[in-house]
């Protein structure tokens, strides 16, 4: 039988305090009602779900793990990170009766204001989002992939919403060289623990409201939030759709509903709610 690595294997890599991170998030008058370390996991989405609908979970849930194997982006992508190199998490919530369902499309627009914002703040870099679901950053002057965002709907209403976040990531161990990482993007800190609890607290402060405002956009200023920090908007883009086609324009606008409105070369305007979106250069 192969003994599993240790945790302290890579010392600039140090495992999470479970402890610390629970009694600091899920504690008495924290804003999470429990929270969990796994060393290893396919997926903590598809984890949570699953508890999620044995009854095992209840809203408020978070589920972090030190390394993914089987991790899935959009359109069941699989992803991955060395161990301990990221942030790699889900939380299990539950908009409904708050929110309308045709609203819930906002929470991965919600979930990359909050990690962007937290970001900036905690590591010192610049963030930026691109639609729908991808935080950014700057690495040696190129925008670069920092992590993904995926909701995914579960049992009786529940939402999993799930973050991965390159933090330690080096040059060498990149996937695709689109990718980035705190690191790279010169962090002035990539110790996970500071950097988990303020996406955790950004993130649940920015529930907060966007759930009292009964998941209007406009009242809970998200809509303002997400435009001011997203790279997308008046850029020229090509839109690859889901099933084949692709749509080329400026990103003009976010709807209601969080969608993306494109003012098509083809002179038409288009309300786009899922695509791959290529930033292209200025001609």
């Amino acid at each position: 039988m192969t003994a599993s690595p240790s945790p302290w294997s890579d010392l600039d890599r140090p495992p999470l305090r479970e402890r610390a991170l629970r009694q600091a998030l899920a504690g008495p008058g924290g804003p999470w009602t429990r929270l969990d370390v796994t060393p290893r996991t396919g997926s903590t989405n598809a984890d949570l779900a699953a508890a999620a609908r044995a009854g095992d979970a209840r809203p408020g849930t978070v589920l972090i793990a030190e390394e993914q194997h089987s991790g899935r982006g959009r359109l069941d992508r699989a992803w991955s990170a060395p161990p301990r190199s990221g942030l790699f998490f889900s939380v299990l919530l539950r908009p409904a009766p708050a929110v309308p369902d045709e609203r819930v499309g906002w929470l991965p627009l919600l979930a990359g204001v909050a990690a962007a914002t937290a970001l900036a703040r905690a590591a010192g870099v610049d963030t930026s989002l691109k639609w729908p679901n991808d935080v950014l950053v700057a690495v040696g002057g190129e925008e670069r992939k920092l992590g993904g965002i995926l909701a995914e709907r579960a049992a009786d209403g529940a939402v999993v919403l799930g973050i991965g976040l390159n933090v330690s990531l080096r040059a060498e161990e990149l996937p695709v060289p689109a990718a980035g990482s705190l690191l790279l993007a010169g962090a002035v800190s990539t110790d996970r623990d500071p950097l988990l609890r303020a996406v955790l607290r950004s993130l649940a402060d920015w529930y907060a409201r966007w759930t009292e405002a009964g998941g209007d956009p406009v009242a809970s200023g998200l809509l303002d939030a997400y435009a001011a920090g997203c790279s997308t908007l008046g850029r020229r883009v090509r839109a690859e759709l889901p099933g084949g086609g692709e749509l080329r324009g400026v990103a003009a606008a976010l709807d209601a509903e969080g969608r993306l409105v494109i003012e098509g070369d083809d002179g038409g305007r288009h309300e786009v709610a899922a695509a791959d979106i290529i930033h292209l250069r200025p001609t």
